[in-house]
């Protein structure tokens, strides 16, 4: 067995490490193992063997030689938006065979123990507004819209510490539904103010998995049946984990389960209230993640024609379809504004707008209702956030070609 040479190694790490980082941004695993081989064959390597796993790489540069595999555990977890950004343009000049592997690797390393670009405070703030939005999104009245952004802010508290101790990443999901679950029935019970579902649920947005669970519809449709079942099964566990905080906060207050509080009628701020929504998201997102510089016009952008999109195929198809057009327009536009000299790459721009197409507030409340007592009206809602997750789902499979077409159509154009 012939020892493979320095550059080879390097070449290998330098490929684990971009499998690594593009793994933990949450990409799919399709376009992952197209990327990295792309990037092999600019460095000499045109018949890498690349699988993508959940929790491991596995590499070989040739038919035949020895394959190197690596745990992702090293950069386990979600990438912050600039994180995310640095890491495409580590991407976009190794397709290009304009970087040194070796320097490659260490700007990987060096990203990914690179600090917040704002503070704590900034932070729990973007959370807060992050939250605000969604709740616009919803229809709240003025008392939903307040509680949530109060709400928003302690659980932008307790993901800090999530962030701080990662041992307690695992119990995140089920404190914060429990602490926020079990207020929203206090303050509701003692007929303070009227609270219902909409100001509990969007404090726990982000911890709903409804990029996860679409990304594992993509791959369970590219036949990645191990990445896809991997996903699935970890957004179930989610959202499992969210419902039993929410029953637990219910059992421990001494009140009924929250169907009753989904039953109180919408009073709408106005009609401006849910598209206001999209930029008071992307305002959120992009203090909570830390978003590159130069890049809130482009993300906002990106979130308004999605949900623009979904806004007039719920008017035009109805409800369910209005997910696949948002998904659509989200995916077109994202892989558009990607092209810009100053625009984020499409990954950091539309994976926010998962939330804004709302499968997972959708699945939340209805695994609520289904572990509680109303078993028929859950079992109703979860089929159809089931049906609004394939909807985008299917969205995102149709918007990359389509947007592949529009770009080969504009390039046969332009010469004329």
């Amino acid at each position: 067995m012939t020892k493979p040479t320095t550059s080879e190694k390097e070449l290998l790490e330098f490929l684990l490490y971009l499998g690594s980082g593009l793994t933990a941004a949450g990409e799919a695993v399709t376009q992952i193992q197209d990327r990295l081989q792309r990037v092999g064959a600019a460095y000499g390597a045109p018949q890498a063997r690349i699988s993508v796993f959940p929790t491991l790489l596995v590499v070989s540069l040739e038919p035949g030689r020895p394959a190197t595999q690596e745990p992702t555990k090293q950069l386990y977890g979600g990438l912050r938006l600039d994180q995310t950004a640095e890491l495409y343009r580590i991407l976009w000049a190794a397709e290009h065979a304009e970087l040194d592997p070796a320097e490659g690797s260490r700007r990987i390393l060096a990203l990914v123990k690179a600090p917040p670009r704002f503070g704590p405070a900034v932070r729990v703030t973007g959370h807060a507004v992050l939250t605000s939005g969604i709740c616009l999104i919803l229809l709240p009245t003025w008392n939903d819209l307040a509680l949530s952004a109060l709400f928003g802010v302690l659980v932008g508290v307790f993901k800090l510490a999530g962030v701080r101790w990662p041992a307690a990443q695992m119990v995140m999901p089920v404190v914060a539904a429990l602490t926020v679950s079990s207020l929203t029935f206090l303050i509701a019970g003692s007929g303070w103010i009227n609270a219902d579902l909409r100001a509990m649920v969007a404090p726990l947005v982000t911890f709903l998995p409804g990029a996860m669970l679409t990304m594992a519809v993509v791959e369970l449709s590219a036949y990645e049946m191990i990445t896809g079942a991997s996903r699935l099964v970890a957004g179930i566990m989610q959202l499992l984990l969210l419902a039993f905080g929410i029953l637990g906060a219910a059992q421990l207050v001494g009140v009924p389960p929250p169907t009753a509080l989904a039953d109180v009628p919408a009073s709408a701020l106005g009609w401006w209230g849910p598209w206001i929504g999209p930029l008071i998201v992307g305002l959120g997102n992009f203090l909570m993640l830390a978003g590159p510089p130069r890049t809130f016009g482009w993300l906002c952008v990106v979130l308004y024609a999605g949900w623009t999109g979904q806004y007039f195929g719920n008017l035009v198809l109805g409800g369910y379809l209005s997910g696949f057009i948002g998904a659509v327009a989200l995916t077109v536009v994202a892989y558009i504004v990607e092209r810009f000299p100053s625009g984020p790459p499409a990954l950091v721009s539309f994976l926010p707008g998962f939330w804004l197409l709302v499968p997972g507030a959708l699945t939340l409340i209805g695994m609520t209702e289904y572990l509680g007592q109303d078993t028929v009206r859950g079992s109703e809602d979860l089929l159809g956030a089931v049906s609004s997750m394939l909807a985008v789902a299917l969205g995102v499979l149709c918007g990359h070609p389509l947007y592949r077409g529009l770009a080969r159509t504009v390039r046969k154009v332009r010469p004329a």
